[in-house]
């Protein structure tokens, strides 16, 4: 589901982007102030809580599931992670995008692939903000919280287990966060990852507090499923909220291993 801060970007043109922000910041310096960049403001509590987990776990490998159009790989960079990303992005548009975000990186790969439970390909369903986009069916109570989540079409894409391309994405003593932007699918993912879990020291899932997707886990599901491979739950972060009622629908949880 789309989060509750950025997921415009993902919708609206650059260039549109671009002349607003000309504007504003034609308009603020009429007032005597200065636009800034992201990156050259205090970093928020989140991302300070994820920076210090990168640097205390010795991330040196981020498997970047549902990637869309690279927003999560920028974050890691500005947090000041220099190490791996490998970036995961099913959509034909989206992944366009994320390669351009990436092409001057020489340590961020790009994958057009989803993660999922068999290897071959099947049919994704796109939403309209594109990052709602899911290979489950989407319910009415998650389109009532955000009606720009509504399916527009399809594509056939790529589905691949993460099992069976481990030994081509870590290397002898990588330490690995794998973050799952999946939509509903997160179970499906874990389940075909049996003999990768062990090698990775931080996983990072949406947790659904209600039904969004059709035969999506809730929240207690994955963390019990977590739990029993040895992963506690270290963090919270912001997730999707409901912005007609106020509650929050989804989390990101943020699962270290047991010491």
């Amino acid at each position: 589901m789309p989060r509750s801060r950025g997921w415009l970007r993902a919708l609206v043109p650059e260039g549109i982007r671009v002349r607003a922000l000309e504007s504003a910041a034609s308009a603020f310096g009429r007032l005597g102030y200065e636009l800034l960049p992201r990156d050259r403001l205090a970093l928020t509590a989140e991302e300070t809580r994820r920076a210090r987990l990168l640097r205390s776990l010795g991330i040196t490998l981020v498997l970047d599931v549902g990637a869309n159009v690279g927003g999560y790989g920028a974050q890691l960079r500005r947090l000041g992670y220099g190490s791996r990303i490998v970036s995961f992005e099913p959509l034909a548009d989206a992944f366009a995008a994320l390669e351009r975000a990436a092409t001057s990186d020489a340590r961020w790969e790009c994958r057009r692939q989803a993660l999922g439970s068999s290897n071959g390909t099947t049919e994704i369903h796109v939403a309209a903000n594109a990052v709602s986009s899911s290979l489950l069916r989407i319910n009415d109570r998650a389109l009532r919280s955000a009606p720009q989540a509504g399916y527009v079409s399809t594509e056939q894409v790529e589905v691949t287990r993460l099992d069976s391309i481990w030994p081509e994405l870590a290397r002898e003593g990588d330490r690995v966060w794998l973050k799952l932007d999946v939509q509903g699918f997160e179970l499906e993912v874990l389940k075909e990852a049996e003999a990768s879990l062990p090698s990775i020291a931080c996983v990072q899932a949406e947790l659904s507090f209600v039904p969004l997707y059709h035969g999506s886990p809730l929240f207690l599901e994955l963390i019990e499923y977590l739990a029993a491979k040895g992963f506690r739950l270290a963090g919270l972060d912001e997730g999707h909220d409901d912005v007609r009622t106020g509650e929050m629908l989804q989390a990101d949880g943020i699962f270290v291993r047991y010491e």
